[in-house]
């Protein structure tokens, strides 16, 4: 990290973070979705707000193929992130764009967002369906909010 600062995963047990995401047992189990139903941001110093990702590369190209889309997405947030000094642990909010939804491509999400944040809480997060993006060829989207100490 650099000039010494560092952003702070999230965790429920933690409450020296900058937030905590809950799940309540008054509402149902969210975790085999991959998402949490609360962020409730407490102490934080920097709130970094992460433009829609799609799946463009670096020089600007698409695949066509929706699992490489949503793995560059979020590699592109990662880069992002970390020129910051942050990482995807400390997103709290995600927005997710999906063009021509389905139940494969939901799973696929899902199953990619469980690799992301193998034994992490999964952030609060919204899937919006949507009939195109703003390039053709685009079929996802995903804005991320992180908050950091």
């Amino acid at each position: 990290l650099i000039s010494g600062q560092s952003c702070m995963n999230s965790s429920i047990e933690q409450s020296s973070k900058a937030f905590r995401l809950l799940n309540p047992k008054t509402l149902y189990n969210p975790q085999p979705f991959a998402y949490s139903h609360i962020a409730e941001v407490t102490q934080f110093q920097r709130v970094l707000h992460i433009s829609g990702q799609g799946g463009e590369n670096q020089r600007g190209l698409l695949s066509t193929d929706f699992a490489v889309q949503v793995r560059q997405a979020f590699q592109n947030i990662e880069l992002a992130l970390t020129h910051v000094q942050a990482t995807l642990q400390d997103t709290a909010v995600l927005r997710i764009l999906v063009v021509d939804h389905n139940p494969q491509k939901h799973q696929f999400l899902i199953q990619e967002m469980q690799k992301l944040w193998k034994d992490q809480p999964f952030p609060a997060c919204t899937l919006i369906p949507v009939p195109c993006l703003a390039l053709a060829g685009m079929l996802i989207e995903i804005e991320a909010t992180a908050y950091c100490q």
